[in-house]
């Protein structure tokens, strides 16, 4: 079982770190990660000594998504909501459950995060892999390490994406029918040149480049940050992201009943196993 706190949270003058520690499962999403990273981010948010927030992986990656086989794999536990207004899932069966928890769990808490009202970095390293991909997608800049990967193969699966399906606004849609069709890995170098990250630095170099574009932000007037990210997200939701969203959610869970319905589960029968056996990617 993992030892210590599933999230950490560090403040350096103007900036807090959020940093996501379960480094010997690569950073695989349980619920109990995913409330925790929650309420590190409300605490900064709240913080008036903090004007930009970071967020991390502890170890070699940065997330290799959504816990589907550790140890502390927790998704049949209740937990107290914050995203949503959905019932408690635990005590529920079939799509009425999946959809309860996936609904605050994920989609909830991704749309939640994206509304931070402080500038959000992602500092990724290594795997960033389906759900690691949500997370950093609801960041607002992303500083990527030459080692870096992206990847959302859950496909694999019989499923379309993951469930924050950011995939048409972050990446051209060809170039995101791709990345879904052949689950392959996209590197720093080029999600950088598609726009999908802003700086790629070395490994060793990451945690303080970061740093310093953090605090270059941080010197900004934090109303002006507040209301610039404000512009930016409303912009991307007139371009239908908010639609878009809710859209591929139902289609998401569409496939998670095709496959409890024609195969050994809802993940297909797709398993860490499984899908580490297809391209060592990681989690799903």
């Amino acid at each position: 079982m993992t030892t210590g706190p599933a999230v950490l949270l560090e403040r350096t003058g103007p900036v807090a770190t959020v940093t996501m520690n379960r480094p010997a499962y690569r950073n695989a999403q349980n619920s109990a990660m995913t409330y925790a990273l929650d309420g590190a981010f409300y605490e900064a948010s709240a913080d008036d000594g903090v004007k930009v927030i970071v967020l991390a992986g502890a170890g070699e990656h940065f997330s290799s998504g959504h816990d589907i086989g550790t140890p502390d794999r927790d998704a049949h536990l209740p937990f107290e909501r914050r995203a949503g207004l959905w019932w408690d899932h635990s005590d529920k069966a079939g799509a009425e459950s999946r959809f309860a928890r996936e609904s605050e769990v994920y989609l909830g808490m991704c749309r939640r995060w994206r509304e931070i009202p402080k500038p959000l970095i992602a500092s990724v390293q290594g795997a960033c892999v389906a759900g690691g991909l949500m997370l950093a997608w609801v960041c607002d800049l992303i500083v990527a390490s030459e080692d870096a990967f992206f990847a959302d193969p859950v496909v694999r699966m019989g499923i379309p994406g993951v469930e924050y399906f950011a995939h048409p606004w972050v990446l051209p849609p060809r170039v995101a029918k791709e990345l879904l069709y052949t689950g392959d890995r996209m590197s720093a170098r080029r999600a950088r040149e598609l726009g999908m990250v802003n700086r790629v630095v070395p490994r060793e170099q990451l945690a303080a480049r970061t740093r310093e574009l953090a605090g270059r932000v941080a010197a900004m007037p934090r109303m002006g940050l507040a209301l610039a990210k404000r512009a930016v997200n409303q912009a991307e939701d007139l371009q239908g992201l908010h639609g878009g969203l809710d859209a591929a959610f139902a289609l998401h869970h569409l496939a998670h009943a095709h496959n409890a319905e024609t195969s050994a589960d809802p993940l297909g029968g797709m398993d860490v196993r499984a899908m580490k056996a297809r391209d060592g990617a990681g989690g799903a």
